[in-house]
């Protein structure tokens, strides 16, 4: 065994299966599981829609590649493709369930480029649930 670990090893940040590709896939993987988890809390999980999610994840894996500082940006940045992407084929998602009265709008992620992603409710200025916890609300 190599005293400091084997450098074309799992851990070797240059390797196929470095750490810099394992933190990538990680990342992407987390962004999927936590958007898909929000989508099946408001029931709207279809095949499709899914697809839109995996359409996502694989053009911010490209990004990702380009920029491997921002995997931690990554969850926000899918859950607002998603967004994007069903306010262009269906309509808006996920609708806010704070305010009770008004016109039905849309949660936003925030920070827009930023780790610990949330949806945020801008009327009402509410943080309302982390990117993968819309399950834990009414």
């Amino acid at each position: 065994m190599h005293p400091h670990g084997d450098p074309d090893g799992p851990d070797s940040p240059d390797g196929p299966g470095g750490t810099s590709v394992s933190s990538l896939e990680q990342a992407l993987h987390a962004a999927r599981a936590l958007v898909l988890a929000d989508l099946v809390a408001h029931e709207v999980a279809e095949a499709e829609i899914v697809s839109l999610v995996e359409e996502a994840v694989a053009q911010r894996r490209w990004w990702v590649e380009q920029w491997p500082q921002g995997a931690g940006f990554v969850t926000g940045l899918v859950a607002q493709d998603v967004q994007d992407a069903l306010l262009d084929r269906y309509g808006r998602w996920p609708l806010c369930p704070v305010c009770g009265s008004g016109d039905p709008h849309a949660l936003e992620v925030e920070p827009e480029l930023g780790p610990d992603p949330h949806w945020v409710c801008h009327q009402s200025g509410v943080k309302v649930a982390a990117v993968g916890s819309l399950g834990g609300q009414p």
